[in-house]
């Protein structure tokens, strides 16, 4: 097992900070520092795995600060901004008109319009006519009803179930 300089042990916790997989972070090692590691190896800097617990408490503190600024900047990432998934579709779009492809065309197309529309978000706006806000009908319906119809109404549901 190779031993790591503090420059690879940080870009390998940084890594795997950001949900990159062991064999991700050892093909990015071998290419950006010339050496080769195994996945286990990798995972011994993975503090949420059990191989990872003994991991030094700076590197835990590293993992743990990577990782809250990962999930909360979603904006590094491009396919999380619409302009970047739409400059996809418009460059696929494209290839696949330029070679004769009528049917990836038009589910392309439908993606783009989906993408546009707001199909993929979880938001939904209700209004009324003409966008107006949705009329409420609030009128007031008061009923009098005794303990004893009460008490009379609760026993019969009850006995149904």
């Amino acid at each position: 097992m190779a031993v790591l300089k503090d420059p690879v042990k940080l870009s390998i916790v940084q890594a795997l900070a950001c949900f990159d997989t062991p064999t991700q972070v050892a093909d990015h090692v071998k290419q950006e520092f010339g050496l080769v590691i195994t996945r286990q190896q990798v995972a011994m800097y993975d503090p949420t795995k059990a191989s990872g617990h003994n991991l030094s408490k700076k590197l835990r503190e590293i993992f743990t600060a990577t990782r809250a600024k990962f999930l909360d900047d979603i904006s590094t990432i491009p396919i999380a901004q619409q302009a970047y998934r739409l400059r996809v579709l418009q460059r696929n779009l494209e290839r696949a008109d330029s070679r004769g492809n009528a049917a990836m065309v038009s589910t392309l197309l439908e993606q783009a319009a989906k993408e546009l529309g707001g199909a993929f978000t979880n938001k939904r706006e209700l209004t009324g006519k003409d966008g107006q806000p949705l009329a409420v009908n609030s009128t007031n319906v008061t009923t009098t009803v005794t303990p004893e119809e009460l008490k009379e109404v609760v026993q019969s549901v009850q006995a149904k179930f």
